[in-house]
């Protein structure tokens, strides 16, 4: 008989497919765990933008965590958006009490697009509630500077990055993977992680920069891919890196589907394995390694 590898996410709907529970739960499918899903709102969105944001009540994100973390469980939880600070509540109560997996929280805050999708009230709930639950906190730059209260022009070299993801660990989180993809002026794309446990000593991840702009869903599939590589036995920083290296594929795969930013193409990486993943739940499949 076989046994699922179990990751659960908990966000909000993307109606365009690109981002959101549904970028989530492509990635959980091809990196071989069984995806379970939260939602905590439905947006009306495509990829020229966000036309209507409708949160759930809390009682009905409670209600779903119950279902789900009292009978299945979960290996591996990531979070995305979350909207207000009465659903950040009731999620980080849930996963304090029920013993899931590691948790990887993803600060939605602002769409690509520009539409809130975190209430200005929430981002304290955010810091003192959730982020010292997380196994790691995967914000990008505009996001970790909201979460910080500085300037966006205050992030301009890695160094500075380095100083943000250190200060960053100070909301509680064991690991903070802080994604440059917003860095001006660089040709690579570089990721810093940082460890409570040794924050002088940053990781690097760095991939050439990919001449796109169908780049929709690329924090979302990020976060998911190193929820299901945890899920899956892969340690940080090792999920960290095969997490971009899977992201990196489903860029370079990506294209337009409609009239604006198109979306990520998640099956990528099947016509050119990366690695051998050798972790139960793949059934033999290869999974990315950079």
């Amino acid at each position: 008989m076989r046994r699922f590898k179990k990751t659960l996410t908990i966000a909000g709907s993307d109606s365009g497919g690109g981002a959101g529970i549904q970028a989530d739960l492509k990635t959980f499918q091809e990196l071989g765990t069984f995806g379970m899903s939260v939602l905590t709102a439905a947006t009306a969105q495509n990829s020229v933008g966000v036309q209507g944001v409708y949160p759930l009540p809390a009682e009905a994100v409670a209600r779903q965590l119950d279902s789900v973390l009292d009978d299945i469980g979960a290996d591996a939880v990531k979070t995305g958006m979350l909207f207000s600070a009465d659903i950040i509540g009731i999620v980080a109560g849930k996963l304090e009490r029920c013993g899931a997996g590691p948790i990887v929280v993803d600060p939605v805050m602002i769409s690509k697009h520009g539409s809130r999708l975190l209430e200005e009230k929430a981002a304290e709930a955010l810091r003192t509630r959730l982020l010292p639950l997380a196994e790691v906190m995967t914000p990008n730059l505009p996001e970790a500077c909201a979460l910080l209260g500085w300037d966006e022009s205050e992030l301009a070299t890695e160094a500075a990055m380095e100083a943000a993801a250190r200060e960053l660990l100070r909301f509680g989180s064991r690991h903070v993977l802080l994604k440059g993809g917003h860095l001006p002026g660089s040709a690579e794309a570089v990721d810093l992680l940082l460890s409570a446990d040794r924050p002088d000593r940053p990781e690097r991840f760095a991939a050439a920069r990919v001449p796109t702009p169908h780049t929709h869903g690329t924090g979302c599939t990020t976060a998911s891919a190193i929820a299901a590589l945890l899920a899956l036995g892969h340690e940080l920083p090792e999920a960290a890196r095969r997490a971009k290296a899977f992201t990196l594929k489903a860029i370079q795969a990506a294209g337009p589907t409609g009239a604006g930013t198109g979306s990520l193409w998640h099956a990528a990486w099947r016509s050119e394995p990366l690695a051998e993943a050798g972790a139960a739940g793949t059934a033999g499949r290869s999974l990315p390694q950079a």
